[in-house]
């Protein structure tokens, strides 16, 4: 089975929905997975499979943000990479997150 890491700015509609599906009300600590990566950095993750993949979605403000307001796949704006586009009018200080 594949394994992906991945965060936000990365995140596919097809993605963005097995979060969703899986973390209907959100997530909460118990649901939070933390490894150390290649570079022995700590990371947090939530996981979601699919048939033949793991992803494991970093954890952010910006991915709680965009999972709160995910409405449905046919909503998204994606970019030219069919990643999921974080609204504009979002000012990077509402997120309080040192990994950006």
């Amino acid at each position: 089975m594949k394994r992906v890491i991945a965060d936000y700015k990365k995140l596919t509609p097809q993605i963005l929905k097995l979060l969703t599906d899986k973390f209907p009300d959100g997530y909460d600590d118990d649901d939070v997975i933390t490894f150390e990566n290649h570079k022995n950095e700590i990371i947090e993750a939530v996981e979601v499979r699919t048939l033949d993949t793991i992803y494991l979605v970093k954890v952010s403000s910006k991915l709680r943000y965009t999972m709160t307001n995910f409405e449905g796949i046919e909503d998204l704006e994606l970019n030219n990479l069919g990643h999921v586009i974080v609204e504009e009018e979002i000012k990077a200080e509402a997120f309080k997150d040192e990994e950006e």
